[in-house]
């Protein structure tokens, strides 16, 4: 008997073979642009029924290029070598392999179990607690990887049977870790982004200024529909019993404490209480103890001075050649280089006894019988004085910048508002910090803040323009691989199978990007991209219905295909559109990304589901995951729509940046 999903698959192909040849049958003449709609009909059907992707546009590509070329061999494989050459010499995708080596380094070092724990007892007294923690656990870790196998995979073995111990819902826990997986292809650093980047020719960096709101948005609507639905239906999402959220003291600190709920800061105080606990220990907790107010303090100051001073912008006195200046009609030099006068300056010194010049006045003047030859009529002063006083003019225009010092203004309403947040949660941390929130706080910082302190050096350094992507990607290289050291993760094996992975990976982007080109090019000598282009503009669409259109194809796409297919095979057909209707490719892109998280979740290829299946107990069946998956996909579909009412969501950090 054949599975409904095998069934959807022969439908789906079912149903592209015939409106492919109902397009050919009810044309007149069956043109260049037809067999082009023929080509991308029959990669479509290929990919699904399990060819190599690449490949698949490769061989298709070079046979209709053929076709187009009027079967010249010479032509068509020249079309080859240059595609794989320009996408052998694209800068941009050098970050592709290192970011891959980064998630791989950062995959095996092993923080995810810790980070899991640290923060399902941070989060503890949240409803659907170990759902949110899973939900924050994967934005973290899926951002710093970039893999959904590798981060589904790892928390369907960590966070699945935890949840299903504590009474969880199935479709609730299988839905959190799905959808928490797939959040790595579009915060940045995105591997998807840089995909879409080299194929539609929008900067990378945009990209992921662009993406870093509306990645943040998904998962903070991800968090809050769980905590609703823990609300509203407790018998889905039980809350964590008090065993459960116990947090055990090491021996010192329970010398230190009466109990785990005792204040921390006042339990630190050297006193009679911990008079047999060694000094060394209680500075080492007040230390950690006062780390957070040491790192508020100094980036208060820092920003602060940041925010309001303005420095000074040198001005020099230098004009164009021939360009008047103000306030020089009577001929005073007030330094600087200029235009010699009309009437006077330097002219032609008189040859003794010869032809002169005639005098510029009216009145011919005789020359003096006696004493030295007078100065040219017109001169107001001698070229020497006038050379004499150049310099200090010159030397005054050049110090001048310098004597201006840097200029203070007031601190903007969002410095204050921004520190004014973290200034009452640094108090709210020194007002309920016991004993136990200290664990919590110790086990953050060996698992939680690495991970946070790489992504944000990674992404700060981008988008800042401190670094291009490429050099920010060999960055987090670096520290992936000092994290995995330091947490002694790091040896020949890991190395090795990260490398191979890496190269792997690596292999397959440049493939489909080779395929793309020459898939590209067959299809616009045949004319479709033109035919295509036709037959939307022929609709009248307005932008709003050219949008909804294209990502509810896009959506409909990620139900055959990946992300990788449909932005290397079908982005190139929506890119040149985009200009017709006024839409920015930038958030064009950032649409996308946001779409293309259905890919991952709507079946029959739902590869996360697939993922997940693999790891979880027998009982949880794939019809379980299915329609856990559900519920994210309407989010994410609210998001697309909150990002096309707003799209300053998206834009505003790339306009604030780099207008």
């Amino acid at each position: 008997m054949i599975r409904r999903e095998l069934w959807f698959g022969l439908s789906f192909m079912a149903l592209i073979v015939t409106g492919a040849a109902a397009v050919l049958v009810s044309a007149d003449t069956i043109t260049n642009g037809h067999l082009g709609l023929l080509m991308l009909s029959l990669v479509v059907v290929a990919i699904m029924l399990g060819f190599p992707t690449a490949f698949t546009l490769m061989g298709m590509g070079m046979l209709f290029t053929w076709l187009a070329y009027d079967r010249d061999w010479h032509r068509t494989l020249d079309l080859m070598v240059q595609a794989a050459y320009k996408t052998m010499a694209n800068d941009v995708l050098i970050a592709v392999p290192l970011f891959v080596f980064m998630g791989y380094l950062v995959e095996r070092a092993n923080l995810i179990e810790s980070l899991f724990k640290s923060l399902h007892l941070a989060l503890a007294r949240l409803p659907g607690a170990l759902a949110v923690a899973t939900l924050v656990t994967c934005t973290i870790f899926a951002t710093a990887t970039g893999i959904v196998g590798a981060v589904v995979t790892l928390m369907g073995l960590l966070a699945l049977p935890a949840m299903l111990r504590a009474g969880y819902s199935v479709p609730l826990a299988a839905g959190a870790i799905t959808a928490g997986g797939c959040l790595g292809i579009l915060i940045p650093p995105s591997v998807l982004l840089i995909v879409y980047g080299a194929t539609a020719g929008v900067s990378v960096v945009q990209l992921y200024a662009g993406a870093f709101f509306p990645g943040l948005m998904l998962a903070s609507l991800y968090v809050v529909y769980v905590i609703i639905i823990a609300r509203l239906k407790p018998q889905w999402a039980p809350p964590l019993s008090q065993a459960e959220r116990a947090v055990p003291l090491t021996p010192l600190s329970q010398r230190l404490a009466d109990s785990p709920a005792a204040h921390a800061v006042v339990g630190l105080l050297k006193g009679r209480r911990n008079a047999d606990v060694p000094f060394s220990h209680v500075l080492r907790q007040l230390g950690i103890v006062a780390m957070p107010g040491v790192i508020f303090l100094l980036l208060a100051g820092f920003s602060y001075k940041a925010v309001t001073t303005v420095e000074a912008q040198a001005r020099y006195e230098i004009e164009e050649i021939g360009a008047t200046r103000s306030g020089t009609a009577e001929g005073s030099g007030a330094g600087g280089l200029q235009e010699p006068p009309s009437t006077g300056g330097l002219q032609e010194p008189p040859a003794a006894g010869g032809l002169q010049e005639p005098p510029s006045g009216d009145t011919p003047s005789a020359p003096s019988a006696s004493g030295p030859l007078a100065e040219p009529p017109g001169a107001s002063s001698p070229p020497a004085e006038a050379a004499a006083a150049q310099p200090p003019a010159a030397g005054t225009a050049a110090v001048a910048p310098a004597a201006e010092g840097a200029s203070v203004r007031p601190a903007p309403t969002w410095w204050w508002v921004t520190f004014a947040i973290f200034g009452a949660l640094v108090t709210l941390f020194y007002l309920f910090l016991s004993f136990a929130r200290l664990e919590i706080f110790k086990m953050l910082l060996a698992s939680f803040f690495p991970l946070v302190l790489l992504i944000l050096s990674v992404l700060g350094s981008i988008v800042l323009g401190l670094a291009t992507p490429t050099e920010a990607a060999a960055m987090g290289a670096l520290g992936g691989m000092l994290l995995a050291a330091a947490y002694r993760r790091l040896n020949l094996s890991v190395l090795k199978e990260s490398v191979f992975l890496t190269a792997k990976t690596s292999a397959m982007v440049c493939w489909l990007f080779v395929g793309s080109a020459i898939f590209s090019a067959a299809f616009a000598l045949l004319g479709g991209q033109a035919l295509v282009e036709e037959w939307v503009l022929g609709m009248n669409l307005t932008k709003v219905q050219f949008l909804v259109l294209s990502q509810v194809i896009i959506f409909l796409l990620g139900w055959p295909l990946k992300w990788t297919e449909i932005i290397v095979i079908f982005m190139p057909i929506f890119i040149p559109l985009l200009d017709n209707f006024g839409v920015d490719p930038l958030f064009f892109g950032l649409l996308v990304a946001m779409n293309l998280q259905t890919a991952f979740l709507s079946p029959p290829v739902a590869m996360a589901a697939f993922y997940l299946k693999g790891v979880s107990p027998p009982h949880v069946t794939l019809n379980q995951i299915f329609l856990g998956m559900l519920p994210f996909m309407g989010i994410q579909v609210l998001a697309i729509v909150l990002l096309y009412i707003w799209p300053q969501i998206g834009l505003w950090l790339p306009q604030l940046l780099y207008k």
